[in-house]
C-alpha cells in the first residue's frame, strides 16, 4: 500500500534527483533543444517543494494537483505543460484518496501518461518522454496482473523507462524543438525521456 508519505517522500526525492541531473539533463538538450531543460525542471520542482507545506495536509489527488499548478506556473518550454497536465491528470485518477494500492498507482500512472499524449500528440518512436513513460507503465501494468508484489512491478517499471531512454538515441526526433533538426536529432538522448526515468526511479526509491 503507497501512503500519503510515501507520495511526499517521492516529490522530496524527485526534486533531490533533478538539482543533482540539472547540469547532465542541460548538457542533453543543449545537443537537442533550448538548452534549459535541466534548470527548467530543477526550478519547477524546487517551487513544488516550497508549496508542499500548504498541500501535504491534503489528500493525495490534491497533492498532485498541487504539484500540476506549481509546475505549469514555473516550468518553462514545453516541460511545464507536459509534466503539469502529467500530474494533474494523475491527480484527477486518484481524488479523496489517503492511500494507493497498486491498481490505483496502475491507474494513476496511466492517466499520467494519457494526459501527456493528450496534450503533447507524441506516440512511442517520436524521441520524447512517452519514450520512456509508455514502456514503463505498460511494464507496471503488466507486472500487477501477473501478481507481482508492487515494489518488484515499479522496478519493473524502472527498467522498461531506462531501457525506453537509451532507445532514444538513435531516433529521429519528430516533435518539439529536437524535431527541427531533423537527421541531426539522432545519437542524441531525449532529455524528457531521461527526467521521466528519473521520476519514475524517485518513486521506486520511495515505496521501497
Amino acid at each position: 500500500m503507497i501512503k500519503k508519505k510515501h507520495i511526499l517522500d517521492w516529490l522530496n526525492k524527485s526534486a533531490e534527483v533533478l538539482e543533482e541531473k540539472k547540469s547532465y539533463l542541460t548538457k542533453l538538450d543543449t545537443a537537442i533543444g533550448d538548452a534549459d531543460h535541466g534548470n527548467n525542471m530543477n526550478r519547477g520542482f524546487k517551487k513544488v517543494l516550497e508549496q508542499l507545506p500548504t498541500n501535504e495536509k491534503k489528500d493525495i489527488g490534491a497533492i498532485l494537483k498541487g504539484v500540476a499548478m506549481s509546475l505549469i506556473s514555473t516550468v518553462g518550454g514545453a516541460s511545464g505543460p507536459l509534466y503539469g497536465t502529467m500530474f494533474l491528470q494523475a491527480g484527477n485518477s486518484v481524488s479523496g484518496k489517503e492511500e494507493l494500492t497498486a491498481e490505483d498507482l496502475k491507474k494513476m500512472l496511466q492517466a499520467g501518461v494519457d494526459g501527456i499524449v493528450m496534450r503533447g500528440k507524441a506516440k512511442i518512436g517520436d524521441k520524447t518522454m512517452i519514450d520512456a513513460l509508455e514502456p514503463a507503465v505498460k511494464a507496471y501494468s503488466s507486472a500487477v496482473s501477473a501478481g507481482d508484489e508492487l515494489t518488484t512491478a515499479l522496478q519493473k517499471a524502472v527498467d522498461a523507462a531506462e531501457k525506453g531512454v537509451e532507445d532514444t538515441i538513435p531516433l529521429i526526433a519528430r516533435k518539439g524543438r529536437a524535431s527541427y533538426l531533423g537527421e541531426r536529432s539522432k545519437g542524441h538522448q531525449d532529455p524528457g525521456a531521461t527526467s521521466s526515468y528519473y521520476l519514475l526511479k524517485a518513486l521506486r526509491d520511495s515505496v521501497q
